[in-house]
């Protein structure tokens, strides 16, 4: 992937996601674009309150702060908004030190198109038809869910944890559990072990996120993953034999065997956590912040 911003781990971030843009949201599906533009531009001045995504976009910002010089991490703003509008944002980014100089304001338009002229690993944001787009296109992108529980996090290191299937990988065996249930399931799994499993649209950017977990010690590493997956036990040893394949260490796996995601993921202190099912989005998004990926089996009746 070539890009001016060299081999720097690239997120792009929509303005909903990263600050709270619900009441302005009102404003403008209620009295539309000019009272939107107006009460923006009024207001510009008031800084906008963080949003789901704010406390991940701040710890990954963290990162360059013992790297002035090479910074590993570039956050870009892909927004709705436009460039007037934009303003806002921008003096909310400055109000609270978050380095982010890279933008593009697309007056309305969707702006997923420019997640690849960025060179972007990942793309969040909360408008799920930019999300869809991103994803047929290659990119790794989940819509962010409001978080109810927004308790103060505890943890320096910044933690991400991925569901397995149609995340990190392909959503072939899922298939199977769609169609056949869990003892087909089950079986294919045990049958094909040693056979990797194709990578999903997450792989790449859990690939760029080891890169950059390698230039630390295992000891004094600020990025910490975790698989939290709702497989169990035989289903798991093609999961872990996969990883190996694919030379991507994952610091943490649970294998709930279907059990609810949320509690684990508030013991792991995740700041974010991306799944294909909307269930277990529901049910993390109660303790961390959550992105829904939809993509795969279990997304086909939302397209339709």
């Amino acid at each position: 992937m070539s890009s001016n911003l060299g081999d720097k781990l690239v997120v792009a971030i929509s303005s909903r996601a990263l600050f709270d843009l619900d009441e302005s949201h009102i404003i403008y599906e209620e009295q539309g674009v000019e009272a939107y533009s107006k009460y923006q531009i009024d207001n510009e001045d008031k800084p906008l309150a963080p949003g789901a995504a704010f406390s991940l976009v701040k710890k990954l910002l963290a990162l360059n702060h013992d790297k002035p010089d090479n910074p590993a991490v570039e956050v870009v703003l892909l927004s709705r908004n436009s460039a007037d509008t934009g303003l806002r944002v921008f003096n909310s980014i400055k109000h609270y030190e978050l380095n982010i100089s890279r933008a593009a304001f697309t007056s309305g338009q969707s702006p997923y198109r420019y997640v690849s002229a960025f060179a972007s690993h990942l793309f969040l944001s909360t408008n799920p038809s930019d999300v869809r787009a991103a994803l047929e296109v290659g990119f790794a992108a989940a819509t962010i869910l409001p978080r109810p529980n927004k308790a103060q996090d505890s943890s320096l290191q910044l933690r991400f944890a991925f569901d397995g299937d149609a995340v990190i990988f392909s959503d072939e065996a899922e298939k199977i559990y769609k169609k056949e249930g869990l003892k087909a399931f089950t079986e294919n799994e045990t049958a094909a072990a040693n056979t990797p499993l194709a990578g999903g649209p997450f792989k790449n950017f859990l690939a760029a996120l080891h890169r950059l977990q390698k230039e630390y010690s295992v000891d004094n590493c600020p990025i910490r993953t975790a698989l939290v997956t709702a497989r169990s036990a035989p289903a798991h040893e093609r999961v872990i034999k996969t990883l190996r394949e694919w030379d991507i260490r994952i610091d943490e796996a649970l294998f709930l065997g279907g059990m609810p995601k949320g509690e684990f993921l508030k013991s792991f202190e995740a700041d974010v956590f991306f799944d294909d099912q909307t269930t277990h989005c529901d049910s993390a998004s109660e303790h961390v912040a959550t992105g829904h990926v939809p993509h795969g089996v279990a997304n086909e009746s939302l397209l339709e």
